[in-house]
């Protein structure tokens, strides 16, 4: 049985490599996988604390359903705003974006 220290260990060591990503890509795809990497890890956190615990109940779990939701409706609005922004720009580079008008 592994411990609680490996789950966390993973789930720190995909968090960093998306934090990574995020701050060092330029392509808005690659930022928008990043987030979803930073996501899961916590996910992971969230599994494991539920069931290594010191009141080891479903609660992780519950919360870790809530933010596979919230990261697919997250995914969805966000290819969709990329959609719209490379038809306007032509471009998915992130630092292409920096102006609010059309």
């Amino acid at each position: 049985m592994m411990a609680v220290t490996s789950y966390l260990a993973l789930g720190a060591i995909l968090f960093c490599v998306g934090l990574f990503g995020v701050l060092t890509k330029r392509n808005a795809v690659m930022v928008l996988f990043c987030i979803e990497l930073m996501l899961n890890a916590a996910n992971i956190n969230l599994v494991a604390f539920s069931k290594y615990g010191l009141h080891a109940n479903q609660t992780g779990q519950v919360f870790t359903l809530f933010t596979i939701t919230v990261a697919a409706a997250e995914a969805a609005v966000g290819v969709a705003i990329l959609f719209a922004l490379y038809r306007n720009r032509n471009t998915v580079k992130a630092d292409r974006y920096d102006t609010m008008k059309g």
